[in-house]
């Protein structure tokens, strides 16, 4: 039997097991198995081409297979899942699981292979500033050296409060992530954390504890039934993932297969959109709340709404429904719409209409649409709420499925983000943290710089009332947030610049980025693909299974990865054994882990370690859950964890902090999610800054990785969509040079000019690596959209606002 890859039915996995002899346990009702091994397969001829399996470990949502063509250490190319595959992987239809990598784990040699890589340990040369770039190498233990000292003399003399790890995207879709950091610091006294992510903040902490209590109710897109109307605001899969381990794949499937209708709500029109059967409503950034309230004005005035649903387990739509405190006082969230609220204002949709640019027309049928479609599912991406206004706009779109009755059961989901399921891997367990002090994390930079100045009601600061130091000692493992994926690079650069505020910063990549030039030492990694590796299938879709991965390369350099220099760390501060539980390696913890997991699903008939090991990968087409939520069973039984027990569109927390709370320029807390512009929103734009510039993810990289790709970067150049009528107005022609100009600062790029966006809004990629004169004009050529935005972040969650910049375009010289 060949390596080509085979992805197997189960009869024909038993067929093949069988004839092997070899992992026949491992059969199991709808088993994919990615790889089935050679039987004593004899060891390549020295210059021989060999076969090793890996994944793509990005947190793009999937964690698709790649099988490694190799000479010696060097890769000849890189297929996936499907590549050669047998007659029996051709067996499976459309519609079971085929996790195919994108154009991004395709070309990720490129990648792996970079003149960019780094090899050997740095250290910023004396006497120069952060951010000019110059190291000199040294070796692991004066490295590892310095870094314990700086962590004991800044714990002895700050406390541990002032020591954080950010979050690693890079290497977020395997065991390891950054875990090794925070299990070696938990032992040596904890460090402060964070909260939220640059990715979900606002949903998960602005929008879903004041509505439902947790993320609850979210179904995945294999749950949309015959027929179903799906509608998606700012969701655009088949951009971000689009693989097959994604849920771009899943879409087409519900769309191919049970012939879904699909209307996408975005100022773009993504990939999905360009579907024949798939409509586009295109929208004003920052204005979906202003749309569900001119759609939820139809649904009550025509008496549309399910008032049964409504009565029986949600709080505040209406005055009877109120908690008792909020009655008489036309606090309910129809009173809001109907124009007896807060502001007075009729949501007609004609208001609506005037404020998102959706004609009047098109807002009444999609309410009838809605209140006809039964199931209907109703769900967000994660766009809409990196807006200034996020946290209110995420719960606006969850009302909107709860106005018909739409939540909790079959084919429906929350109005939230897509659900999934997942196999239960666990990754390095950390240990105890005593540190219980968290921050919201896009605030890191305002850390550093104001430390006890933030607080529970100015900063959201939790397990404290303030903060009782600013951050001393930053670890960036993994990303690339210092000097790209934060918001306002010229200002985070400065803070960080200043060696009086944040005294030690350490940067461990596999690549120089612009983030790693400020720091004080640099370590260089290997990628997963370079070491042992594990990963549970996509967090994006509905798929059981389990990505290995071994070491395809001898490591290059003075490469090292991060569990074992956390260990040599340990050693140098004493708590080795703690560390390691007795001495295990990275693979022990890769073993011990997926043994854990097979133990609590002995009914899956997983295959051991090893064989897993062989295989390469396996997953699962799962069954998606049809079950009516228990909640909905039975309310009083099974209460929702918020403070009413119901689903609340008026929420007293929330009511309570809008009296407490100090709040930003433009900024709002209102116990019922209504619509605000937001700081730089649609109204704040000027004869200045005349345009909505709004970054977006798209096929080439995942956040900045795979950025400096040039395979990708020819397919997928960084460009700034623009309407014709504002080419035209501003004499821009397709591919000329521009320049994006904001108050925060000035970008160079690509034009490309575009019916794929409205007018007045400029539509441009985030993720590319910035590259700017920093002590000079600092004008960025790399093109990074953070250049553009701003530090502002949302009221409550206070998650990014990234999404809401205003600015103009210019032609410049080639």
């Amino acid at each position: 039997m060949s390596d080509s890859v085979n992805t197997l039915t189960r009869r024909a996995f038993v067929k093949a097991a069988g004839a092997l002899g070899v992992v026949g346990a491992a059969a199991s009702a709808g088993m994919v198995v990615d790889r089935v091994p050679k039987a004593h397969a004899a060891a390549p001829a020295e210059g021989a081409e060999r076969i090793v399996w890996s994944h793509c470990h990005v947190n793009c949502g999937g964690a698709c297979p790649l099988k490694f063509h190799m000479r010696g250490d060097e890769i000849v190319y890189v297929e996936t899942e499907g590549a050669g595959a047998s007659a029996a992987a051709k067996e499976r239809a459309f519609g079971a699981t085929q996790a195919r990598a994108c154009l991004r784990g395709r070309s990720i040699k490129h990648f792996i292979e970079s003149d960019n890589r780094l090899d050997y340990p740095l250290r910023r040369v004396a006497g120069t500033k952060r951010g000019e770039g110059k190291y000199e190498r040294i070796s692991w233990d004066e490295a590892l050296d310095i870094i314990a000292s700086e962590f004991t003399r800044i714990t002895k003399t700050y406390g541990n409060e002032a020591v954080f790890i950010q979050e690693c995207s890079g290497v977020e879709q395997n065991i390891m992530m950054n875990n090794p950091f925070f299990r070696l610091f938990n032992l040596c006294g904890g460090v402060v954390t964070r909260y939220g992510s640059y990715s979900s903040a606002a949903i998960s902490f602005g929008a879903y504890p004041y509505t439902y209590g947790k993320s609850w109710g979210n179904r995945s897109l294999k749950t949309i039934q015959e027929g179903e109307l799906v509608v998606f605001f700012g969701y655009a899969p088949n951009d971000m993932r689009m693989s097959g381990d994604g849920a771009g794949y899943d879409i087409n499937v519900a769309r191919e297969q049970k012939h879904a209708r699909v209307i996408v709500i975005d100022p773009r029109r993504s990939e999905l959109c360009t579907n024949q059967d798939v409509e586009w409503i295109p929208i004003v950034p920052c204005t979906d709340a202003a749309l569900v309230a001119g759609i939820a004005h139809v649904l009550i005035a025509e008496d549309l709404v399910d008032h049964d649903f409504l009565d029986t387990y949600c709080v505040g739509f209406d005055e009877k429904t109120l908690p008792e405190d909020a009655k008489g006082q036309n606090l309910s969230y129809t009173d809001y719409i109907m124009g007896t609220g807060y502001d007075k204002i009729e949501k007609t949709p004609a208001w609506a209409a005037a404020i998102t640019r959706v004609p009047e027309e098109r807002i009444v049928r999609l309410a009838h649409e809605i209140a006809d479609a039964k199931p209907c599912y109703i769900c967000q991406g994660l766009g809409p709420q990196r807006h200034t206004n996020g946290d209110n706009t995420a719960r606006a779109i969850m009302v909107l499925p709860q106005l018909v009755g739409q939540v909790g059961r079959p084919g429906t989901t929350s109005g939230g983000s897509v659900g999934n399921s997942g196999i239960g891997l666990k990754s390095l367990p950390t240990g105890t943290n005593p540190i219980k002090t968290k921050f919201p994390n896009y605030l890191w930079p305002e850390v550093i710089r104001d430390g006890a100045k933030l607080t529970a009601t100015n900063a959201g600061i939790k397990g404290a009332d303030a903060l009782k130091v600013g951050i001393k000692m930053l670890v960036n493992y993994g990303n690339n947030m210092i000097a790209n994926q934060n918001g306002d690079i010229n200002t985070t650069t400065d803070i960080v610049r200043d060696e009086s505020l944040c005294e030690f910063i350490l940067a461990y990549d596999v690549q120089m980025t612009d983030s790693c030039k400020y720091a004080d030492i640099i370590l260089p990694d290997l990628t997963p693909q370079e070491t042992v590796s594990l990963s549970a299938a996509g967090e994006g879709c509905d798929v059981k299974g389990i990505r290995f991965g071994q070491p395809i390369c001898e490591p290059k350099g003075e490469r090292r990865e991060v569990y074992e220099v956390c260990g040599e760390l340990a050693r140098r501060l004493g708590v080795y054994d703690e560390y390691s539980n007795g001495g295990m390696t990275r693979e022990d913890w890769c073993r011990k882990l997926y043994e854990e997991m097979r133990e609590k699903n002995a009914g899956m008939n997983l295959p051991a370690y090893d064989e897993g090991v062989a295989q390469g990968s396996f997953s699962f087409d799962i069954e998606p859950s049809d079950k009516v939520d228990d909640f909905i069973l039975d309310p009083k039984a099974n209460p929702l964890p918020t403070a009413t027990g119901k689903i609340q569109i008026y929420s007293p927390e929330l009511a309570a902090m809008a009296k407490t709370w100090k709040l930003g320029q433009g900024d709002l807390i209102t116990p019922v999610p209504v619509y605000f512009p937001g700081y730089d929103g649609p109204d704040d734009v000027t004869d200045e800054y005349p345009l909505m510039i709004c970054d977006y993810h798209y096929k080439g990289t995942v956040h900045s990785t795979y950025a400096v790709n040039p395979a990708v970067n020819e397919m997928t150049p960084f460009q700034v969509l623009i309407n014709p009528i504002d080419a035209e107005k501003y004499g821009i022609s397709d591919l000329d040079k521009v320049s994006l100009t904001s108050a925060q600062g000035e970008i160079r790029t690509q034009a490309r000019v575009t019916n794929r966006v409205i007018p007045g809004v400029l539509m441009y990629p985030q993720g590319g690596w910035h590259s700017a004169d920093m002590d000079g004009d600092r004008i960025d050529h790399g093109g990074c959209s953070n250049t553009l935005t701003s530090r502002h972040c949302c009221p409550v969650s206070k998650g990014t606002g990234q999404h809401s910049v205003i600015g103009r375009i210019k032609k410049v010289e080639a």
